[in-house]
């Protein structure tokens, strides 16, 4: 068994989280939807806070990492969030604050009954580095692995609901299964993500490389490409930036993501500007 250092673990960890985020990102960007990221990791607290509140109240619980938990309520919730979609037709966009406030009132309720230390919620809030374990590591590299296999499989298949619902549709494709398909690998994103960048910031991990790459990109391949290229930056230069600074490495990412995606905007404006 490879054994490595806290430091090696959390590079590991974010390298993969940054090639897997844009990859889901860009299909959401593209499908108009990527605020459902924030949903489902709210619900993904949800399974966390249950899984501590079940490890604090028996045994039997203890041994099994609150991170399988909150994929068990990351995907559940992913599947009533295109439920939800389905039902309300015309207002699809209710699912989210549905999901949202449901994932937030939950755990409120199981954090306060599990009375842990404030530690390791700091954790799963915003992301550390340095709590990244080998079993984390098995975890992210498994998903990644699941990830990758299905997007290659079904990529045609992604591409045309993505892009043109109703011609999926009327092409034989089976919208709803992919859709749910989709959802059920943006749970697994998020799940993987949680000890790196943290449930309340790794939504814009997976918005803001996309939306910096868009500015530049002339095909749905180079937004792909150029989502994960920024990513990796945000990426290992937050962690950097948090170890040197011992600051939460989540906030540090997002914040080089947002320093990123300005370059690109005062970029592109001033080529504007010089082409006039």
């Amino acid at each position: 068994m490879i054994e490595l250092s806290f430091i090696e673990r959390g590079i590991v960890a974010g390298v993969i989280i940054g090639l897997i985020a844009p990859i889901i990102g860009s299909f959401l960007l593209v499908r108009r939807v990527s605020v459902i990221s924030e949903s489902i990791s709210h619900i993904t607290l949800t399974g966390i806070s249950a899984g501590v509140l079940l490890g604090t109240m028996s045994h039997w619980f203890s041994s099994v990492s609150p991170i399988f938990f909150g994929l068990l309520f990351a995907i559940v919730g992913a599947l009533l969030t295109e439920r939800l979609r389905t039902i309300y037709k015309d207002f699809q966009e209710l699912a989210v604050p549905i999901i949202l406030s449901t994932g937030i009132g939950l755990s409120a309720i199981f954090i306060s009954l599990a009375r842990t230390g404030y530690q390791e919620w700091y954790s799963y809030l915003f992301g550390s580095i340095v709590s990244v374990t080998m079993g984390d590591i098995y975890f992210i590299l498994a998903t990644t692995f699941v990830i990758l296999l299905v997007v290659l499989f079904l990529y045609k298949e992604f591409i045309s609901v993505s892009f043109d619902h109703e011609f999926a549709k009327t092409s034989g494709i089976p919208v709803r299964a992919i859709n749910l398909i989709f959802a059920i690998l943006t749970a697994f994103m998020i799940s993987m993500s949680i000890k790196v960048v943290g449930i309340l910031l790794i939504g814009a991990l997976i918005v803001i490389p996309v939306a910096t790459s868009i500015q530049l990109a002339k095909s749905f391949k180079q937004l792909m490409i150029l989502g994960i290229i920024f990513a990796e930056l945000a990426v290992l230069m937050g962690m950097y930036l948090s170890y040197q600074f011992m600051i939460a490495t989540g906030g540090m990412i997002v914040i080089v993501a947002l320093f990123i995606l300005t370059l690109v905007l005062v970029y592109k404006k001033g080529k504007q500007v010089l082409v006039k």
